[in-house]
């Protein structure tokens, strides 16, 4: 038990020192995720004050500020928070010999750097699209998920406005997605979550976007607004999951763009009755008759 207690303990500061020399510029400017995600957020942000999709949304839309908080709170805080449970979990797995190269497929260790990089970037976009399906189809996470879907109004930090129970989901099947390739992460693994961070911003950003014939391997703000549509195709719980890239939905049949004026009103049924600040959104899903 002293083991795992402090393994937690060392992990957890280990976290909280590295996050805040990463606030005070030291670390490697290429695994600084706080300003990484500070200066994208502000490029993109210029991006919508300047090229607005929709013309008559307000500058500071409305969450803008609450967004901008599940951002630093989703990205740096929980993560903080969870980090030394990780560790533990990891121990434990350890225990029953099961390895980051138990569930291996390839290993691409080997493979040129771009290549690495590529298939990195494809499994776990693959498994998040996934998750993002199972977040749709089940009454249970869907829960969790309408935080997400509460936005009403769609801006770039909207990205990351999501139920902190979505992280503990994530975060072990990425992991998982690693196994696959022999539990591996290029080194240049920083580009692949630096380009995410950017394309995720993008797609929930006031900008018309589509990529011309890129769209269907690359996910756009066009597409992705429709994800978040209030009405949906007769019969679906969702369209469009696609994270980073649109290739899935086009693969598995669940592309819908009906339109791209992006003057669809978007949310849930229900959503007026949402809690509406930070603390109650986060508590909410854990009742069984919050469906």
């Amino acid at each position: 038990m002293e083991k795992y207690l402090d393994a937690f303990i060392n992990t957890f500061i280990g976290t909280v020192d590295w996050t805040w020399k990463s606030i005070i510029f030291d670390v490697p400017w290429y695994t600084n995720y706080f300003w990484g995600l500070t200066v994208i957020s502000l490029i993109v942000w210029v991006l919508e004050i300047a090229f607005p999709w929709r013309k008559n949304q307000a500058i500071f839309r409305k969450d803008f500020w609450l967004d901008a908080f599940y951002m630093f709170f989703n990205f740096f805080i929980f993560s903080i928070v969870i980090s030394g449970f990780y560790e533990v979990l990891g121990l434990l797995f350890g225990e029953f010999n099961i390895t980051a190269k138990s569930l291996a497929l390839i290993n691409i260790s080997n493979w040129e750097p771009w290549l690495q990089l590529l298939v990195f970037f494809v499994i776990l976009d693959f498994v998040q699209w996934f998750t993002h399906v199972l977040l749709h189809k089940y009454a249970f996470l869907w829960r969790f998920h309408k935080v997400h879907h509460s936005v009403k109004e769609m801006g770039f930090a909207a990205h990351l406005r999501y139920h902190w129970m979505e992280n503990v989901l994530y975060k072990p099947l990425k992991t998982f997605g690693v196994m696959l390739i022999g539990g591996f992460e290029p080194e240049q693994a920083y580009i692949v979550h630096f380009i995410t961070i950017a394309i995720g911003h993008l797609n929930h950003a006031n900008i018309k976007i589509t990529w011309g014939i890129f769209k269907y391997i690359l996910n756009n703000p066009v597409m992705h607004l429709y994800h978040h549509a209030y009405v949906l195709p007769k019969g679906k719980y969702g369209m469009n999951y696609g994270i980073s890239l649109s290739l899935w939905d086009y693969i598995f049949k669940t592309d819908y763009i009906p339109e791209d004026s992006g003057t669809v009103e978007i949310g849930f049924k229900g959503d007026d009755k949402f809690p509406t600040d930070f603390l109650h959104q986060n508590l909410y899903g854990f009742k069984k008759n919050e469906k």
